[in-house]
């Protein structure tokens, strides 16, 4: 673990396959407010962020809703693409999440899949070597071929671990990370 100055807003980061979405499940019955943006994401895709992610990209609508699938298609094999959907939905994700935390005291930690320093919060990393990353994710269904062309698009594991406040390993077995972050509470506290 690296930790820097204590912060009571967090944002979760690491690669695909790394194990986000675990820590923030054990962050989450250690009683942190924790908040999925991929799942905000979703919600944006079915709202207000409907019109202009299909006006961009026509064929990824059918019947009348976006196909993450699709989408996901188009956006992990190009990083324009990439970069021209987080420039349309970004805003719309961060501004809900943020008005979902607005008077809340305790700490907030936020997963998102992309490297994102947030003026006043810290970056949480987890941190996983490239192999492991990419046998987790076949491992949940994906295609080793999707699994490399989004390993592609996202930061290296040396640019997350250098843009860290704080890194989580998880090089080993859930139970092994479940003490990791036992140890951790008292210090996010």
């Amino acid at each position: 673990l690296i930790m820097g100055e204590i912060r009571r807003r967090w944002v979760l980061g690491g690669g695909i396959g790394s194990g986000k979405s675990e820590v923030r499940r054990i962050l989450n019955q250690h009683g942190v407010r924790t908040v999925d943006a991929d799942s905000v994401g979703h919600q944006v895709l079915a709202g207000e962020g409907l019109e202009p992610v299909s006006r961009r990209w026509p064929r990824v609508v059918v019947n009348g809703a976006i196909d993450r699938g699709l989408l996901a298609d188009v956006v992990f094999r190009s990083p324009e693409e990439l970069i021209a959907l987080e420039l349309i939905t970004h805003p719309m994700i961060f501004g809900r999440i943020e008005a979902g935390l607005e008077g809340f005291d305790g700490i907030a930690v936020v997963e998102i899949p992309v490297m994102r320093k947030t003026v006043g919060w810290g970056l949480m990393v987890v941190d996983a070597a490239d192999e492991l990353r990419m046998q987790r994710a076949v491992d949940r269904g994906m295609s080793a071929e999707d699994v490399a062309a989004r390993i592609l698009t996202q930061p290296s594991r040396g640019e997350w671990l250098a843009a860290a406040d704080l890194v989580i390993p998880n090089h080993a077995s859930k139970e092994e990370l479940k003490e990791t972050i036992g140890r951790l509470m008292p210090l996010l506290s």
